[in-house]
């Protein structure tokens, strides 16, 4: 069943102005429960747009966005309790952070979604556990950390609050690799754990390999495409003509088919380039590898 759906959503800027443009036009989609999508699209795409509308932080200028089965403005009212639902985390999620320790910065979600003060201190101790913070840094200032401590600080705060659904835009933005692979690694984990829904919005079609099971790609304000990574990167042509690139590995892997390789077209990660590569090679006594 879909957590999230989405009917011929549409979100004007500026409506009955000369600047009035349209930055998500007529999207029909449905998110699966427990799904790991990346959200890629060029700059000026929709795909920001489109986030802030699954939790109620944009209203459309019309269509409908429904949170298991419900359109979230339906009542509005009720939007305080989607938004606690469907957690976004912006980009550069550290400029937020303002309490004087880790530990209040965390739980003032949970604290404000009415949790009893044991259940605030299990869901920090977890958000924090998720994250890789040491339980020895809840006392201290958020300002005192590194930038990635400062990171992991906030998308605690927002996994703390044990949301159905958890947005992260460009979570790796501004990070050194080892950062970058950490907390892509622990936002992983907490999926496989947890089971909640991620989106995840990057311009690494790297990460978008290595880490999503689907991928869903705006251009123009439109929907392009929503499938399985696999699918969608085995579209490189049309998604080179958008102004993505697809993951270098892929692009090797095209041109060695061009050059009469028979290697697989729908190659996306390094590990499966390898296995495919491996398979070319014979077995001792020459034969082949069949799988």
């Amino acid at each position: 069943m879909a957590i999230l759906k989405t009917e011929h959503l549409t979100y004007r800027y500026s409506p009955g102005t000369p600047f009035e443009k349209a930055a998500v036009s007529d999207v029909n989609l449905e998110i699966e429960e427990g799904a790991f999508v990346g959200v890629i699209g060029h700059t000026g795409s929709g795909k920001s747009t489109l986030i802030q509308h699954f939790n109620g932080l944009l209203r459309p200028s019309s269509g409908h966005v429904y949170l298991d089965g419900q359109d979230i403005w339906a009542d509005k009212k009720k939007i305080r309790s989607v938004r606690f639902q469907v957690g976004l985390v912006f980009q550069y999620p550290e400029y937020q952070l303002f309490e004087e320790t880790v530990f209040k910065d965390i739980a003032f979600g949970p604290t404000n979604m009415g949790m009893t003060p044991d259940e605030v201190k299990r869901a920090v101790e977890e958000a924090m556990e998720f994250v890789g913070l040491s339980a020895s840094l809840a006392q201290k200032s958020p300002f005192d950390l590194s930038g990635g401590q400062k990171r992991r600080v906030a998308i605690a705060g927002v996994m703390a609050m044990r949301p159905r659904v958890l947005i992260l835009d460009e979570p790796t933005a501004g990070l050194d690799p080892k950062g970058r692979d950490r907390i892509l690694k622990q936002i992983r984990a907490f999926h496989d754990q947890t089971k909640t829904t991620v989106l995840l919005v990057s311009h690494s079609m790297e990460d978008i390999a290595d880490y999503a099971e689907k991928a869903l790609v705006m251009n123009h304000a439109k929907l392009f495409a929503y499938d399985t990574v696999e699918s969608v990167f085995s579209r490189s042509k049309e998604l080179e003509e958008l102004g993505l690139s697809v993951p270098q590995i892929t692009r090797v892997f095209h041109k060695l088919r061009a050059d009469g390789m028979p290697v697989r077209e729908n190659v996306y990660t390094i590990p499966y380039a390898i296995k495919d590569l491996m398979r070319q090679l014979p077995k001792k006594g020459g034969v082949p590898h069949d799988s």
